[in-house]
């Protein structure tokens, strides 16, 4: 579980990113965090992870301070930077290094992964394309069984066969005990699998909604025109005509469109 409560962050010489900023997120979600470009969102990662610490505030993770780095939270807690880097050696020798930091690591899982991914342990992790490294990289902190995994930009690299292993490997691995929290700008990479959406802006959360909730309160569709009785919220124009969201006004449900949603909520119509 991470619970922040009025965090407050600024960079030297810079304005503050978070002003009394505060967010809760239980374990038993995929949560998708979005925003713009400076939005703060690799920051608040960061700070979720324990990398950097916030001038004021409280922030708790599974039950931890996460910048005290206490031994029990960084064994159950994994991130999975946008930026890596690794050392030359063979991806079983670093294995053989790093799993033994977290207690609840799980080889045969990592085996079927790299069955999935196409992985080989006798490989030089230095030697790999970048998109196999991701997926290296992706692989082993799933195999952390982790109650907390950060994901930053996970499928930045990855082709598009690779994309969609990701959200099929990534839904059968997780359990309820865990909460996995993804920062994306390719949010069509996952909007099929996160069950939760938090949006922030200029370091403030301006959206936060279960998607079950989303799909019952909202409808999403391609039309060939807009007329004046449609109650369209937001549309964008598109090659079959408009991509549109509008209010559900009946008991069918619609498909998520993450982005007409994402760019919805920027554009302040929902």
């Amino acid at each position: 579980m991470i619970k922040i409560k009025n965090l407050s962050f600024y960079y030297k010489r810079k304005s503050p990113l978070f002003n009394n900023f505060s967010l809760e997120l239980e374990n038993g979600r995929i949560v998708g965090l979005l925003g713009k470009n400076g939005a703060g969102k690799s920051t608040l990662l960061s700070v979720i992870a324990g990398l950097i610490q916030p001038q004021s505030g409280d922030v708790h993770v599974n039950s931890y301070t996460p910048f005290s780095r206490n031994p029990n939270f960084l064994a159950d807690i994994y991130m999975v930077p946008e930026e890596f880097s690794f050392p030359h050696v063979s991806i079983s020798t670093y294995i053989k290094a790093f799993s033994p930091l977290y207690p609840s690591f799980d080889h045969e899982k990592l085996k079927t992964i790299f069955t999935e991914f196409e992985i080989e342990p006798s490989s030089n992790l230095n030697k790999l394309s970048h998109g196999q490294r991701k997926k290296f990289l992706i692989a082993f902190a799933l195999a952390t069984n982790c109650k907390v995994l950060v994901l930053d930009e996970p499928t930045n690299g990855l082709d598009i066969p690779s994309k969609s292993q990701f959200r099929k490997i990534l839904v059968s691995s997780v359990t309820d005990e865990q909460l996995i929290l993804i920062s994306t700008h390719q949010v069509k990479d996952i909007d099929t699998i996160i069950d939760k959406i938090v949006v922030i802006d200029e370091g403030a959360i301006i959206y936060n909604e279960n998607v079950d909730e989303i799909t019952r309160k909202l409808y999403f569709e391609t039309v060939t025109s807009i007329q004046a009785n449609d109650h369209v919220l937001y549309s964008e124009k598109c090659p079959l005509g408009y991509r549109i969201v509008k209010p559900a006004i009946n008991t069918t449900e619609s498909g998520i469109d993450l982005e007409l949603l994402f760019n919805a909520i920027i554009n302040k119509t929902i």
